[in-house]
C-alpha cells in the first residue's frame, strides 16, 4: 500500500548577494540557478550610498526563485517540447505546483484516455526531477485533472464491487502517482476491500482486493449446489 500522503513541496532557493544593482543581483542569481532572470524575486536588505549617493550604491540583497528550481526547470522543459510539437499551448505554473497547459490545442495533449499528458508529465519528471523523493509536478490542461479524479472516483467504486462479487483481486489499468492516490483514497473508507499499488513505472497500477468474508457477507448464502465428480 502506498503512502497516501503527498511528499513535502520543495523549498525555493534563497541566497544573500552584494550587487551594484537590483538586476545585477538578478542576473547573479540567473547565472547560478541557471533559469532566467525574469524568475528571480529581489529584496533589499541594506543599501549602501557612497559619498550621499554622488558615487552610486551598493545593495546587500536576499535574492529567490519564485519557485522551487525544479518546477521552473519543468515549465522550460515542457515549453520547448510544445515548440518543437507545433501545438499552441502555453505553460503555466500555479502555486501548488501544477503545470497548466493553456491554448487551442488542449484535446491533441491530453490524448486518448490522458495517455499523452501523463507522458508529458511522466517524461518532464524524469528530466527535471533529481529528487524523487519530492513531490513531483504535475499536469493538467482544460481542467482534465478535475474531470479525470471523478472519473477515477467512480471507477474505484465500480472496481471494488466487483471485487467483491467475484470474490478475487481485480487489477486497474497503470497510472501515474496521482491517479493511483485517488483510487486509494477513494476507497480508504470501504471495509469489504482494500487496495495496494503493484508493479514498476511507468507501468504500476492498483490492485483492489475483497477483504476476508466480504464476498460471503455480500453474497447471501453460500453455494451449496452438488457438485460433479
Amino acid at each position: 500500500m502506498e503512502r497516501l500522503e503527498q511528499a513535502p513541496m520543495p523549498a525555493v532557493e534563497t541566497l544573500i548577494l552584494e550587487a551594484k544593482s537590483l538586476e545585477e543581483a538578478r542576473q547573479k542569481a540567473a547565472e547560478l540557478w541557471d533559469i532566467n532572470a525574469d524568475d528571480v524575486d529581489v529584496k533589499v536588505l541594506e543599501e549602501d550610498k557612497k559619498l550621499f549617493g554622488l558615487l552610486g550604491s551598493s545593495y546587500r540583497v536576499e535574492v529567490s526563485s519564485c519557485a522551487p528550481l525544479s518546477y521552473i526547470k519543468s515549465c522550460y522543459f515542457v515549453n520547448d517540447v510544445l515548440e518543437r510539437m507545433e501545438l499552441d499551448l502555453i505553460p503555466e505554473l500555479t502555486e501548488d505546483g501544477i503545470i497548466n497547459l493553456v491554448g487551442e490545442d488542449t484535446g491533441v495533449i491530453i490524448g486518448r484516455f490522458g495517455e499523452t499528458l501523463r507522458a508529458l508529465e511522466y517524461l518532464t519528471n524524469l528530466a527535471c526531477h533529481e529528487d524523487m523523493s519530492t513531490r513531483r509536478v504535475r499536469f493538467d490542461c482544460g481542467g482534465y485533472r478535475q474531470h479525470r479524479e471523478k472519473t477515477l472516483t467512480r471507477l474505484a467504486e465500480s472496481i471494488a464491487r466487483e471485487a467483491v462479487r467475484k470474490g478475487e483481486a481485480i487489477g486497474l489499468e497503470p497510472m501515474s502517482s496521482w491517479e493511483r492516490r485517488i483510487v486509494h483514497l477513494a476507497l480508504k473508507e470501504n471495509r469489504d476491500v482494500e487496495t495496494r499499488s503493484i508493479g514498476e513505472e511507468p507501468a504500476r497500477r492498483v490492485l483492489v482486493s475483497p477483504k476476508n468474508g466480504a464476498r460471503r457477507q455480500r453474497g447471501g448464502r453460500p453455494d451449496r449446489r452438488p457438485r460433479r465428480r
